[in-house]
């Protein structure tokens, strides 16, 4: 049987506490206990020092994490209060020195929590912000896999759904129907609400489906998401509506396609997020539509929809090695209509590899009977 990945991660995690002085981490965030030790549930904090591991956690969660963090962790269950429990864990584990916490997870009401618990112990807090985020943007094989899963079971789900889409039906509508058959399909959970946008809507990058009805010659923007043993995968794609489209509407979209594919071929692995965003931007900028592009070129994806790296102008470092980022670039013209297409890759070692299928020519659906 190979190495637990939930252990070797534990060990490199205390590589890096060992590096900072620190003598263990108070492991908050949902997506970062997880990985560390599979636990999924809503309701737990993981303590890893030196010496051990422990997932504290309620009587809600009893059966459960003590099956998903099986061979990863220690579980403690408390059933009035984890805070009290994990204060025992510490005092029991003979814990000293300085530990960390996520700042960045933490509520104000939390932080205090631990603040009271140290009065008079042996141990300190410390702020140690992103410690398991840094080691969660270089998805192993497996990690890779899941994403691409999810990015195929989205995929098919749009599928169905576009053949179904017809004049008159409204954004919420086809918001459902996309989300349903991602569920149907085998999706955990939607990482975020479906987009669905149309006509001038589609200029609001990040629209709420809403009542508005299809009309022909519509843009249709759809930006929707799912996960695969938890993992995200993050797809956009823009369509017209119920007529052919319009020469105006395919040279809009044909610029966002052309700096799409040059952005997804040319990333690599060791440019700067910067450099990597400039690989859309810049095409976009020397087509006249620079002002009309607000947002970042893409995001890293994982566990979290939403996580490091950024492709993005403000972003100065590398990009890591096995990192998994959307490219998503997007033109937006306010009154009239937008363009964004998405897909998500992978910065292999060898170069771009792309998960998704991969935006295409510009495609006409649901002209109805």
């Amino acid at each position: 049987m190979g190495t637990d990945r939930r252990v070797a991660r534990q060990d490199a995690l205390v590589r890096r506490l060992e590096a900072q002085g620190l003598d263990g981490l108070l492991v908050a965030g949902r997506a970062n206990v997880r990985y560390l030790t599979g636990f999924t549930g809503s309701a737990g904090v993981v303590l890893v020092t030196r010496a051990e591991v422990v997932l504290v956690t309620d009587f809600r969660y009893d059966t459960q994490a003590r099956a998903e963090a099986q061979g990863a962790a220690r579980v403690a269950v408390d059933r009035v209060n984890i805070w009290d429990r994990l204060a025992r864990e510490l005092v029991a584990l003979g814990v000293t020195g300085s530990l960390g916490c996520e700042p960045h997870v933490l509520t104000v009401r939390e932080a205090e929590r631990l603040t009271q618990l140290a009065a008079g112990k042996a141990w300190s807090w410390a702020p140690a912000p992103d410690l398991v985020e840094q080691l969660r943007v270089r998805k192993d094989p497996d990690e890779v896999a899941a994403i691409r899963a999810a990015a195929a079971l989205a995929e098919a789900a749009l599928d169905v759904v576009l053949a179904r889409v017809r004049l008159g039906q409204t954004e919420r509508e086809i918001a459902g129907m996309l989300e349903y058959e991602m569920r149907r399909l085998g999706s955990d959970d939607h990482p975020f609400p479906a987009i669905v946008a149309s006509a001038e809507r589609s200029a609001l990058p990040h629209a709420r489906a809403g009542s508005r009805t299809l009309r022909a010659g519509d843009w249709l923007l759809l930006d929707f998401g799912a996960t695969v043993d938890g993992y995200c995968a993050d797809l956009t794609r823009t369509l017209v509506v119920g007529a052919p489209a319009t020469d105006t509407q395919r040279a809009l979209y044909g610029v966002v396609l052309a700096a799409q594919r040059r952005a997804r071929a040319g990333v690599r692995a060791g440019m700067t997020g910067r450099e990597a965003d400039a690989l859309a931007r810049d095409l976009i900028a020397a087509r006249g539509f620079g002002d009309a592009f607000g947002h970042s070129t893409g995001h890293g994806l994982g566990l979290e929809v939403h996580e490091a790296p950024r492709v993005a102008q403000t972003n100065e470092d590398p990009l890591p090695a096995d990192a998994v980022v959307t490219i998503e670039p997007g033109v937006y013209l306010a009154g009239e209509g937008g363009v964004r297409l998405e897909d998500d890759v992978h910065l292999a070692a060898e170069g771009a590899v792309l998960l998704s299928r991969g935006a295409g020519e510009l495609v006409e659906v649901g002209a109805g009977d």
